[in-house]
C-alpha cells in the first residue's frame, strides 16, 4: 500500500491504524470523510509518528488525538 497517495482508501487505514494502535475508544467519531484532502500530509505524518512507537504516555494521546481532531473538516 502506498500511502503517500492521497486516496480516501489511505486516509481511512491510517486512521484504523492510528485507532488500533492508541486503543481509542471514541474513535468512532473520527472517519476519513470528515478529514480535509489538503491535510492529507499532516495526518501521513501522524500516523508514521504513531507506527512508530511501541507506548504512548497520556499526554502523547491527548496531543496526538488534539492534532487528530485539527484535521476534521469545520
Amino acid at each position: 500500500m502506498d500511502l503517500t497517495q492521497n486516496t480516501l482508501e489511505n486516509t481511512a487505514y491510517m486512521i484504523e491504524e492510528i485507532k488500533k494502535k492508541l486503543r481509542m475508544a471514541s474513535g468512532a467519531a473520527l472517519k476519513a470523510t470528515s478529514l480535509s484532502d489538503e491535510l492529507y500530509e499532516d495526518l501521513h505524518d501522524i500516523y508514521s509518528m504513531v507506527a512508530s512507537k511501541n507506548r504512548f504516555s497520556i499526554s502523547e494521546i491527548e496531543a496526538i488525538t488534539s492534532e487528530l481532531g485539527r484535521l476534521r473538516r469545520v
